[in-house]
């Protein structure tokens, strides 16, 4: 019983560090056409996450492989349920990738642009989709005692489903400005910093319209309600997105991009708590829904693999943090490889 329990809150805990880490380099991708004016500064923005973004995307696997050995019959009918949607975004983070690769092969201002588009396209649809498959899930999906899905991709595609989208745009916009914002100087600086504070205000409304829309959509205020201090998630989540605001208008620009990542963390976990412990609630019937209590693996495969992660996660972390820490300078166009400019 304990096992599952943590292991639910594990499974959480990847997801979140993996949307507070892609988070920002999603953002820049979707920010790419709209405030790199020249192929110099678009360089900068893509040297900007360049050595982390490859990286970062460790916990989309560690996330993806920890629900298919921890909780088995939940990966195969997420993964069937949300086939689509989640082949979309497997679909788009190729095609970044490979336009990360690619758009600088080539010398000709049209072959850029294409690419430019791919990596526009690959960064918004992951951020989205992935906004739209957890608000579904939060939500609860049409799914039968057999596992079955009763519906398409355009079930997910509801207006909470759809709230839940914007909500993570917005969220990794502004992650990805103060990315921005920290790392570049100039121009391409100011215009981050002017990005990070008009969208800001934007999600500051679509967070409180999810937060409403959540106690009318979904069951996840039953924990919060049956447990009152655990409203105190909440509270630190607005703190926390307060505290970015703070920071960017006195210029504290990582300190700024901490209380986002921090937003970030707390907003996956608002919807985590409000689950337990289902892991793909049912809106056919309740006893349908899928627990971390009867669909997990068995009690040795979640003991050994709580020791393989108490061992292996922290030093993953700790080689994070060399690295962010390693590339923690400014971009400039003298790192691009130019002579008199």
């Amino acid at each position: 019983m304990e096992l599952q329990i943590i292991w639910f809150f594990l499974w959480g805990l990847l997801w979140a560090i993996f949307f507070m880490t892609d988070g920002f380099d999603f953002g820049i991708g979707i920010l790419f056409p709209f405030i790199g004016k020249d192929d110099d500064e678009k360089r900068i923005m893509l040297n900007a996450m360049g050595p982390l973004w490859d990286g970062n995307e460790v916990w989309l696997i560690t996330a993806g492989g920890v629900t298919f050995a921890a909780f088995p019959t939940v990966y195969a009918v997420m993964f069937s349920s949300l086939y689509s949607a989640l082949m979309l975004i497997l679909f788009a983070l190729i095609l970044r990738g490979v336009a990360f690769e690619f758009r600088d092969q080539v010398d000709d201002p049209a072959w850029c642009k294409i690419w430019d588009t791919c990596i526009f396209i690959g960064s918004v649809t992951p951020a989205v989709l992935f906004g739209v498959a957890f608000a579904n899930i939060f939500q609860g999906i049409p799914i039968d005692g057999d596992g079955l899905y009763h519906g398409s991709l355009f079930t997910l595609l509801n207006p909470y489903g759809l709230l839940g989208g914007a909500l993570f745009l917005c969220l990794f916009l502004v992650h990805g400005a103060l990315w921005l914002a920290i790392k570049t100087e100039g121009e391409l600086h100011e215009r981050a910093v002017q990005m990070a504070n008009r969208v800001w205000g934007i999600l500051l409304i679509v967070a409180v319209l999810f937060l409403f829309a959540s106690r009318f959509a979904t069951q996840l205020y039953d924990n919060y309600i049956a447990n009152p201090g655990l409203f105190l998630v909440i509270g630190l989540n607005v703190l926390a997105l307060l505290g970015t605001k703070i920071f960017l208008a006195k210029k504290a620009y990582f300190k700024a991009w901490f209380a986002s990542a921090l937003t970030i963390v707390l907003c996956t976990f608002f919807g985590i708590i409000g689950l337990f412990p289902k892991l793909l609630p049912s809106t056919l019937r309740a006893d349908y829904s899928l627990t971390a209590y009867n669909s997990s693996s068995s009690p040795l495969t979640l003991k050994i693999m709580l020791i393989v992660v108490i061992i292996f996660i922290p030093i993953v972390i700790a080689y994070q943090v060399w690295t962010y820490n390693l590339f923690k300078g400014k971009i400039t166009k003298e790192d691009l490889g130019y002579e008199g400019y």
